[in-house]
C-alpha cells in the first residue's frame, strides 16, 4: 500500500488479538509484519487457557474413577504422572504454536523473533537484530503479565501461572493466592491430581464480580472436594524452610507447605515498550488507553487485547484484532461490544455465565425478577457425589427482558456459548419459557423454570 514505510501494519506481539489483526490486514492487501519475543500463540495458547483446560480435564478423571464404581464398573488401583501429562501437553503447545505460525506466513505475514520497542510513532526497534523498521499502523498486542506480591518477604520462593505448567515436580502441599479465575481454577487442578490444597484470598468471598450465589455456591463445592479456603487473608512473609516453606498469613496463621502459586490478577504488558516515547496515554493500571476503535491518542497507533484492559478474554481480542483490521485496512468501521460476553471459569465444578449479576441488576433496576433452581445432576444419583448444580435467570420484569444467565455445573462452559446468543440477541423469559426443553439435559433447567425465587426473609413477611 505505502511506499513511504516498510511495512504498512507493524504489529507488537503475536497472541490472539496480534495473530488474528496481522492475518486479517494481510488478507485486506496490507504488508505486515509481527515481532514476538518469546512465541507465536500468546498466552491463551501457550501458558493460559488451552494448556490449563488440558490440566483441568487431567485433574477430573480421580473423581471419574469414583463415580464408575455406581455404574457397575471395577475400576483398579489408579496412578497419575505428573511429567506424562506435562510433557504430552508440551508437545501440544508445539503443535499449536506451529499451527500459528504456518497460518501467519501463509497469510504473507512476516515474522520476526526479537522483541520490538517504539523508537517514534512509525519507527520500531528491533532489539535482538538490532535494526529499525518504520510502519504507517503500529498496532500494541503484547497482552498481559503475572502481578507480583509486591513487597512480600520471601516473594522469590513463589510462582506464577507461567511456572506452574513446567514444574519438574508435582507439590505435595501447595498454597494458591487469588480469588479470581486462575487462582480457583488452579486450585481445582491441583487438588484433583492428588496434591493438598489451600486456596487464600484476601477479600470475603471468591470470585469477586460474579453473581453472588454462583460464588457461595462455588465455595460450598470447593471445599465438598477437600479444598481448603481462606478467606479474609494474605501472604506477609514466605519463610524457607529445610522441608519446604512457611507461609506466614495476615490473621497470624502459619502453613507449611512445598509451594506458593500467586494468582492476583495480571497487568498489562507494557514496560519497555517505549510508549512515553511517543505520548502514547495509560491508565491507572498501565493499561492502554483506546477508543471503541482500538485507537490510541496517537493517530496512527492502536491497541488490542489484554494489554488495553476491557475485557481479559482471548476470544475478545481476536475480536477485537479483526474490527481493527475491517475498520484500518477494509473501510469497514467495526466496534467491539463489551457489555455482554459470555464467558466461562472453569473452576470444578465449572461456571458458566452472561450478562449482569443479581446484584448489578438490583443497583441498576430495582426490582428484578429472580428464577433459579439447585438440584444434583442425573448422573450423581447413581454416582452418589454430593454436587450441586446451580441454575439462574435475572429477568427485568418491565420488559420481561433476561439480564443475566448464570450456570455452575457440569458442561457449563458448553451450556453457556448458546444460551449467550439467546440473551444476546435480547431474549425475554417467556421466550424460554416457549423452548421445548431437551430431556433429559441438566440445561432443560433453564426454560422449564416457572416460579419466581423469593428471598425467605420476603416470604416470611408475607
Amino acid at each position: 500500500m505505502s511506499d513511504t514505510y516498510d511495512y504498512d501494519l507493524f504489529v507488537i506481539g503475536a497472541g490472539s488479538g496480534g495473530v488474528r489483526a496481522a492475518r486479517m490486514s494481510a488478507s485486506y492487501g496490507a504488508k505486515v509484519a509481527v515481532a514476538e519475543e518469546y512465541r507465536v500463540g500468546g498466552t491463551c495458547v501457550i501458558r493460559g487457557c488451552v494448556p490449563k483446560k488440558l490440566f483441568v480435564y487431567a485433574s477430573a478423571f480421580h473423581e471419574e474413577f469414583e463415580d464408575a464404581a455406581g455404574f457397575g464398573w471395577t475400576v483398579g488401583k489408579s496412578t497419575f504422572d505428573w511429567a506424562t501429562l506435562r510433557d504430552n501437553k508440551d508437545k501440544e503447545i508445539d503443535r499449536l504454536n506451529s499451527i500459528y505460525i504456518r497460518n501467519l506466513k501463509n497469510s504473507g505475514v512476516e515474522i520476526i523473533e526479537s522483541r520490538a520497542e517504539l523508537k517514534d510513532a512509525h519507527t520500531v526497534h528491533l532489539v535482538g537484530e538490532n535494526r529499525d523498521v518504520t510502519a504507517k499502523i503500529i498496532l500494541i498486542a503484547t497482552g498481559a503479565t503475572p502481578n507480583g506480591h509486591d513487597g512480600l518477604e520471601g516473594a522469590e520462593y513463589t510462582i506464577s501461572s507461567n511456572e506452574a505448567f513446567h514444574l519438574d515436580t508435582l507439590p505435595k502441599r501447595i498454597i494458591v493466592e487469588g480469588g479470581g479465575y486462575i487462582a480457583v481454577e488452579f486450585a481445582g487442578i491441583f487438588n484433583g491430581l492428588g496434591v493438598e490444597t489451600t486456596l487464600l484470598y484476601r477479600g470475603e468471598e471468591i470470585l469477586r464480580g460474579f453473581d453472588h450465589d454462583v460464588r457461595v455456591t462455588l465455595h460450598q463445592e470447593m471445599e465438598k472436594k477437600g479444598i481448603r479456603i481462606v478467606t479474609g487473608n494474605s501472604f506477609t512473609k514466605i519463610e524457607k524452610v529445610a522441608d519446604g516453606l512457611k507461609a506466614h498469613l495476615s490473621g497470624g496463621e502459619v502453613i507449611e507447605t512445598d509451594a506458593v502459586m500467586l494468582a492476583i490478577g495480571r497487568r498489562p504488558k507494557v514496560d519497555g515498550l517505549g510508549l512515553d516515547k511517543v505520548g502514547v496515554k495509560l491508565g491507572k493500571k498501565g493499561e492502554v488507553l483506546v477508543d471503541a476503535f482500538s485507537r490510541t491518542n496517537v493517530e496512527n497507533i492502536y491497541a488490542v487485547g489484554d494489554v488495553t484492559d476491557r475485557a481479559n478474554l482471548t476470544p475478545v481480542a481476536i475480536r477485537e484484532g479483526a474490527a481493527f483490521a475491517s475498520t484500518v485496512f477494509n473501510n469497514k468501521p467495526m466496534s467491539v461490544d463489551h457489555s455482554i460476553i459470555p464467558t466461562a471459569v472453569f473452576s470444578q465444578p465449572e461456571i458458566g455465565t452472561v450478562g449482569i449479576s443479581e446484584e448489578e441488576a438490583r443497583a441498576k433496576f430495582g426490582e428484578v425478577d429472580i428464577y433459579k433452581s439447585t438440584f444434583r445432576a442425573m448422573k450423581h444419583t447413581l454416582s452418589g457425589r454430593d454436587e450441586k448444580t446451580l441454575m439462574k435467570l435475572i429477568v427485568d420484569p418491565a420488559t420481561d427482558k433476561v439480564l443475566g444467565c448464570h450456570i455452575l455445573g457440569p458442561h457449563s462452559g458448553e451450556m453457556i456459548q448458546a444460551f449467550g446468543i439467546a440473551v444476546t440477541m435480547g431474549a425475554t423469559k417467556a421466550q424460554f419459557d416457549m423452548t421445548v426443553a431437551v430431556h433429559p439435559t441438566a440445561a432443560e433447567e433453564l426454560v422449564t423454570m416457572k416460579e419466581k425465587w423469593v428471598a425467605p426473609s420476603v416470604e416470611a413477611a408475607q
